[in-house]
């Protein structure tokens, strides 16, 4: 696999090795092994799925200690826009994102760390979107930022009158005024 930085520590998009032949193709989409030793240890633990049309933005979500979460996340079907944003306080990089497009052809991934959030937008007609998560989820522990939070500046490449949210996603705070912020400081995955 093929580890690409960021502009922002921890948060990278993988590639996997592809083979390909009159068949179709084959490529290995997670090693435990080959995760830890290039990225960094991580133990997943629940697998999710879902399904999503044009349009549709999920986000920005986050759970918080000690339910906090890494994700990492692919499309199989469609294409979408996923954004990380680094919500830990004190961090240099606070407050900015990393935007990359998964597509069903390009295959590859990308890993959020825990300390951010994370949405996506549905590019194509349909998306089929898959992440694992180092920790289980915890409704009592959910924390989000606007989607739309002009201090983060995200281009979710979808125009405004065609964005498709859930209730929840529509009554998000700010970044400057969200009442829960991670701490740079702190070992997040020493929980």
């Amino acid at each position: 696999m093929n580890v690409i930085k960021t502009d922002i520590d921890g948060v990278v998009i993988i590639e996997p090795r592809l083979f390909e032949d009159g068949r179709g193709y084959f490529f290995e989409s997670f090693s435990s092994r080959d995760f830890n030793a290039c990225v960094r240890e991580v133990h997943f633990v629940q697998d999710n799925e879902s399904r999503s049309s044009y349009g549709v933005v999920r986000g920005l979500h986050f759970q918080k200690p000690p339910f906090c979460q890494s994700k990492l996340v692919r499309v199989v079907k469609g294409a979408v826009l996923d954004v990380a944003v680094d919500i830990r306080r004190g961090s240099p990089t606070f407050g900015r994102y990393v935007a990359v497009e998964l597509t069903e052809d390009n295959h590859r991934q990308f890993f959020v760390p825990r300390g951010f959030a994370h949405g996506f937008s549905v590019l194509s007609e349909e998306a089929v979107f898959q992440y694992k998560c180092d920790n289980f989820y915890e409704p009592r522990s959910e924390g989000a930022i606007a989607w739309d939070d002009p201090q983060l500046g995200i281009d979710w490449r979808i125009p405004a009158d065609k964005v498709v949210l859930s209730e929840k996603d529509r009554k998000h705070p700010l970044l400057k005024d969200a009442e829960w912020m991670f701490d740079y400081n702190e070992d997040l995955y020493g929980l």
